[in-house]
Parts: C-alpha cells; sequence; structure tokens
C-alpha cells in the first residue's frame, strides 16, 4: 500500500512537473541564432519590441550558424536567425526547417593589423587578398566553429584555389564567437573575416581597420526559417510563437528598426533590410 502511494505521488509530481513545463513552452520561443546578431546589439532592441507586443518571452541562443543549425535538426530551438545560406536551403530539403526567408543583410571585410604584413589594404579582390596572407603567411585567425563566417572563409579559400591552410603555424582556429575573434585578431596583430556588423560594435578602427572590403563575394545575408515540428513528433515545439517571431522579423516596424540600427552612434546602418519581394 505505501508503495502504491509513493508512485502515484510520483506520478502527481511527474504530471505537474509536465504541465509546468507545457506552460513555459507555451509562452517561451527559443531563438538560435549567430554570434553578429547578438554581438552587434540588433536582438537587444528588437527582442524587447516582440515580447511587449505579444505574450512571448525570447530565449536567445547565440552560437555560430552551423550550432544554431544543429539545435534545429535536434529540435532544441522553435526557430532560427543565421548566415550559412547552403546549410540553411540542406535543413529545408532534410524537412527540419520551414518558411526560410530572407530578413536583411550586410557584408563581410577583412580586417587586419595596421602594418598590414601581407599588404591587402585596398585591393578590390577578396580571393587576392587571401592568396596574399596565405604566400606571406601572415598572421590570421579562423573563426573555426562552423559558423556562417566560418563557412565564407572556407568557401574563399576555396575561391582563391588554396586548402583551408589548417595546421599552418600562422592560421589560428579560435572555435569562438565574432566578437572574441576580432579581440583575439586586434592583440595578435592578425587578420580575420567579420562581418561588418559586428566590426562596427565591438572592434577598434584604429588598431584592427578594414583591409578588404566591397567584393560582391563578401555579401552577407540573413534568414529566418521557423522549425518544422512534424518532424519531432515527440517534443513539443512553440510553433506559434516560432511563427509570431518570424512575422515580426519581416514586419515593417522591425525592418524600420534594422534600417536605423548603427546610424546613431557609428555613422551607418549595421545591418540593410532584405525581405522576400
Amino acid at each position: 500500500m505505501r508503495l502504491a502511494r509513493l508512485g502515484a505521488l510520483m506520478l502527481a509530481i511527474t504530471a505537474l512537473g509536465v504541465i509546468a513545463c507545457s506552460g513555459d513552452r507555451d509562452t517561451e520561443v527559443i531563438l538560435a541564432t549567430t554570434t553578429s546578431t547578438q554581438d552587434s546589439g540588433l536582438l537587444d532592441v528588437l527582442i524587447p519590441m516582440f515580447e511587449q507586443d505579444t505574450e512571448y518571452e525570447v530565449k536567445v541562443i547565440a552560437v555560430g550558424s552551423g550550432a544554431a543549425l544543429a539545435m534545429a535538426r535536434s529540435g532544441d530551438a522553435d526557430v532560427l536567425l543565421t548566415h550559412s545560406p547552403a546549410a540553411e536551403e540542406q535543413l529545408v530539403t532534410d524537412g527540419f526547417g520551414l518558411r526560410r526567408a530572407r530578413v536583411m543583410y550586410n557584408d563581410f571585410v577583412i580586417v587586419g593589423p595596421p602594418n598590414d604584413p601581407a599588404g591587402i589594404a585596398g585591393l578590390a579582390s577578396v580571393t587576392e587578398a587571401f592568396a596574399q596572407i596565405a604566400e606571406a603567411g601572415a598572421p590570421f585567425v579562423s573563426r573555426g566553429d562552423d559558423s556562417g563566417t566560418h563557412a565564407m572563409e572556407k568557401a574563399l579559400w576555396a575561391a582563391a584555389g588554396l586548402e583551408v591552410p589548417a595546421g599552418q603555424s600562422w592560421y589560428a582556429e579560435a572555435g569562438q564567437g565574432m566578437g572574441a575573434v576580432l579581440t583575439i585578431s586586434r592583440e595578435t596583430g592578425a587578420y580575420t573575416l567579420s562581418d561588418r556588423g559586428t566590426w562596427l560594435s565591438t572592434a577598434d578602427a584604429d588598431l584592427l581597420p578594414i583591409r578588404v572590403e566591397g567584393d560582391a563575394r563578401l555579401f552577407n545575408v540573413y534568414h529566418v526559417i521557423t522549425v518544422n515540428p512534424e518532424s519531432f513528433p515527440n517534443l513539443t515545439l512553440n510553433t506559434p510563437a516560432a511563427d509570431a517571431f518570424r512575422e515580426f522579423l519581416l514586419s515593417d516596424d522591425a525592418q524600420e528598426v534594422i534600417t536605423m540600427f548603427g546610424i546613431e552612434r557609428f555613422g551607418q546602418a549595421l545591418f540593410v533590410p532584405y525581405p522576400e519581394e
């Protein structure tokens, strides 16, 4: 009898826990996103707007795009905001992502030390710049974290006709977010590939100036993707909240914030709206 009562009590506690978790999931939306959207400060403006206008609370997981996409594949996120187009397309093809849509863009830049040991300042071609960095054996810090920026870097080495120089004494893989990599590059006198928004908001332009910009290859677009609940029948995803956040990012109000974000502080916008036509 005592065991029966104990069993009933444990079932009741479990049920209460399930109810409590279900309640949290009713109001919480898990956003897996890139470190650039977090480090730039953009989410610090957008998320309070969304939370004020809805019943939802956003839990932000800021990682590289690769890790964010992995969270979608394991059902550990409700919605994504990432910048790794090929991997995003594969996610949708594999059935884990829905309703992928453009939100905004900025661009990548190569930044590096003031003395510019590879002599790349002002080059119009990013692939030529990568080739000169490799030829000079100039210090280079890679994200090394399977992020969208890391994916772009690897693509640029390939476009330059070179293997990723992993293992070379001048090439370091940090395995960290963009803000941290910019700090490492500044402190070690190294080049790195950065999105412009994070560089503007976290770097010292005098100590880590832009060396190469403007090449069409450096275009950097961000997409919002909702995670497909049908791929996770045994999990509770907050799809209504994910859809609401997606629609918010594409709304006129959010797009206006994106248009203006950074102008007052930096004299230029960190991102440019880029909704689907």
